[in-house]
């Protein structure tokens, strides 16, 4: 929980896309104060940051959330919606999926809706892997049966990452 940027513990802590953690104040000040006009790069890992996200308590009253929960909403409205290619939602994967399935199970989360698509989701690749009809049969073909199976989850995977890519675009715009 320490910020890379001023070296001390993470105050109004946030993640990046790439899963770096940062305080707040430090990579919005890093943003404005680097490259205004653009995405920043991860001072850590260098990959384009497209989306910030919040780890502290949003119902937290201080004077100083305000002003930043702003300047998030306006870092995320600016650079969440740029084209990406598929390996950058790849490695996008770990950090958007562990906050996706924290807001999906919390009071105030996602909308009904999205939780019923991503447990619809999930039930069909279930019973996708529990049924005897398979595109590649892994009796066949072994190894390439089980591969088949782990492209399914792996799409899977994918597409919650972009819906909840979305819903977060979604809700900043409101």
């Amino acid at each position: 929980m320490y910020c890379p940027i001023c070296l001390h513990q993470a105050s109004f802590p946030v993640e990046t896309n790439c899963g770096h953690l940062f305080c707040g104040t430090c990579i919005i000040a890093y943003w404005r104060y680097g490259s205004w006009l653009g995405a920043i790069s991860c001072p850590i890992c260098r990959q384009t940051v497209t989306l910030l996200l919040p780890v502290f308590d949003e119902s937290d009253q201080s004077q100083d959330v305000a002003p930043l929960h702003q300047d998030i909403n306006d870092y995320n409205r600016r650079f969440s919606g740029q084209p990406r290619s598929i390996m950058e939602r790849i490695m996008d994967l770990p950090t958007l999926l562990r906050h996706a399935f924290r807001e999906m199970f919390s009071v105030g989360g996602l909308f009904w809706m999205f939780r019923i698509r991503i447990i619809l989701c999930l039930m069909g690749a279930f019973f996708y892997l529990i049924s005897p009809l398979d595109f590649v049969p892994e009796a066949l073909f072994g190894i390439l049966g089980f591969l088949d199976d782990f492209f399914v989850i792996f799409l899977l995977l994918i597409y919650i990452s972009i819906m909840y890519r979305e819903v977060i675009t979604q809700r900043l715009n409101r």
